[in-house]
């Protein structure tokens, strides 16, 4: 199977003298994935964030999505890249106050080129693809937080991109509301798009199929490499049997 996206060696300092937010990061996750990046506040979660998003660059090492090295791409292309390839959901909604859920949703294909016409059906066809078909003409401020969420879901998914990036989804959420976009997650997933939950909450990543560990800016633990372990273990004949 082929990597959607892929850390090499990356690290990433700032300022002078240079705070090390990233020491070393090789993170693969391939076409169809779900991934839960877990770790404490300051373990470099957002750095990597931003990093796998192509949203900042690394200080070493490389980055490379669907096999483009970012280093190759200028911020233009960059930015071309993420209107097509890569979705975004923050904790915080980031909709405007003064739209409806419709047009919310179609400004994620703003940097496509896609005509208006054809983004608000775009828009309403992902609204309800997110259980919000009833909701196309209601603004932030008439919704519920989680169907906000699902809102900026919607606009993020909107362009169909193989790789979706939430940074604490539920984060703002109460908890029944925060089982809903879960479930989404889940359903967008079944669907066939990559998806990388970043989080401090260990129940909800426990709920994911893989679970990376971030701590002082490494990966401390991922449950790939222990299965692939244990897989290796299990197919491994004993040797010592009968010597």
């Amino acid at each position: 199977m082929s990597a959607v996206i892929e850390l090499t060696g990356v690290t990433r300092e700032y300022g002078r003298p240079p705070t090390t937010a990233l020491d070393g990061v090789s993170l693969r996750v391939d076409h169809g994935e779900m991934v839960a990046v877990v770790g404490p506040s300051g373990s470099g979660k957002s750095t990597l964030l931003n990093v796998l998003g192509t949203l900042d660059r690394p200080t070493s090492g490389t980055v490379a999505v669907d096999g483009v090295d970012v280093a190759t791409q200028s911020d233009a292309q960059l930015s071309a890249l993420r209107a097509h390839r890569i979705g975004f959901v923050f904790q915080q909604f980031h909709l405007s106050d003064g739209v409806c859920a419709t047009d919310n949703v179609a400004d994620g294909l703003l940097y496509t080129g896609t005509p208006i016409r054809e983004r608000r059906r775009r828009a309403t066809e992902a609204l309800h693809r997110v259980g919000l078909g009833h909701r196309l003409t209601h603004r932030p401020n008439q919704l519920s937080g989680g169907e906000r969420q699902r809102v900026a879901i919607a606009r993020a998914v909107v362009h169909r991109p193989p790789l979706l990036l939430a940074d604490e989804p539920t984060g703002n959420l109460d908890s029944r509301a925060g089982e809903g976009i879960v479930a989404l997650l889940h359903e967008l997933h079944a669907e066939g798009t990559s998806i990388v939950v970043i989080t401090h909450d260990v129940e909800l990543a426990r709920r994911l199929p893989r679970r990376v560990t971030i701590r002082d800016g490494r990966v401390a633990d991922d449950s790939a490499r222990a299965s692939e372990t244990a897989t290796v273990s299990v197919g491994r004949p004993d040797l010592g049997a009968g010597s």
